[in-house]
């Protein structure tokens, strides 16, 4: 007795599907075929035509609504290269790569240290997801050597032509600063809560990508305007943390320097054992 599937497939291919071209047709038969799966998997139950209509007529629907699947494999890169937004292709150890890599890795850090911020419901959160988004825009810029001969792709390109994100950022550290943020009186290490750490360790990416965007700024390849606000941004970064800890209630761990505490720990042994002796010996044997 023929499956289900089969006796399907055979009536598809007599009734519903043309003839051409081929390659179409073999497309939608397995289309249909993966539709009818999921809608005859009993064994006994037989299809009657008006279900096999329905089948042909939801998976043609199905395939018209669908946008084409983006494959995210493309072996392109397999060979060690991979192309600029004007679709020349470099060397991925390439300059330009590995400043597209340290602020990838920034957003990334930055993902990250949103969802601790929206655990601690400190008000971080949207702009983090702003910043993550201009950071696409810096990579676009980076990705786009000025000296494109596309006027159309250094116009799509452009990254804060006129400061204004830049701005932005300046005016966002002033007022976390306005809203009871203790002065820093001291070097403070990566601390402070989740959220707080978190931000610190963007914060140091922040300048690691900074540093790789500066020689390509140098060189012309990148625009000034990316590596003025990756500066601001750092500063943002920096003050956010501080602000994180502030929100949780949580201490800031203060630099001290390791060498002086080993000293002071040693003379305070040494004074402690003095004062012992002379215990000893005003006791007397």
């Amino acid at each position: 007795m023929q499956s289900t599937a089969a006796m399907l497939s055979t009536r598809l291919s007599r009734t519903f599907l043309p003839r051409a071209p081929v390659a179409a047709s073999s497309a939608k038969i397995s289309r249909a075929l993966i539709n009818a799966s999921r809608y005859f998997s009993t064994p006994t139950e037989t299809p009657t035509s008006a279900m096999t209509e329905n089948a042909s007529a939801t998976t043609e629907k199905a395939s018209a609504a669908s946008p084409k699947r983006i494959h995210i494999y493309t072996r392109t890169g397999d060979k060690g290269t991979s192309a600029l937004f004007t679709g020349e292709r470099r060397a991925k150890s390439d300059p330009i790569f590995d400043a597209l890599g340290a602020t990838d890795e920034l957003t990334s850090v930055l993902g990250l240290s949103r969802e601790f911020c929206e655990e601690a419901d400190n008000g971080l959160a949207p702009k983090l997801e702003m910043i993550q988004c201009l950071l696409q825009d810096a990579g676009a810029n980076i990705a786009t050597p000025r000296w494109c001969e596309s006027d159309a792709h250094l116009k799509r390109t452009e990254f804060d032509p006129d400061g204004a994100q830049a701005a932005l950022l300046e005016r966002w550290i002033d007022d976390l600063e306005d809203q009871g943020l203790p002065p820093l009186r001291n070097f403070i290490l990566p601390s402070g809560g989740r959220a707080a750490s978190a931000l610190h360790m963007a914060r140091s990416v922040c300048r690691r990508a900074e540093r790789t965007v500066v020689p390509l700024v140098h060189d012309g390849t990148a625009s000034p305007t990316v590596g003025k606000y990756l500066n601001r941004l750092s500063d943002l970064l920096f003050t956010a943390a501080r602000f994180a800890a502030f929100k949780d209630g949580k201490p800031e761990q203060v630099y001290r320097s390791v060498t002086s505490q080993q000293a002071a720990t040693e003379a305070r042994a040494s004074r402690t054992a003095r004062r012992g002796k002379k215990v000893e010996s005003a006791e007397g044997p």
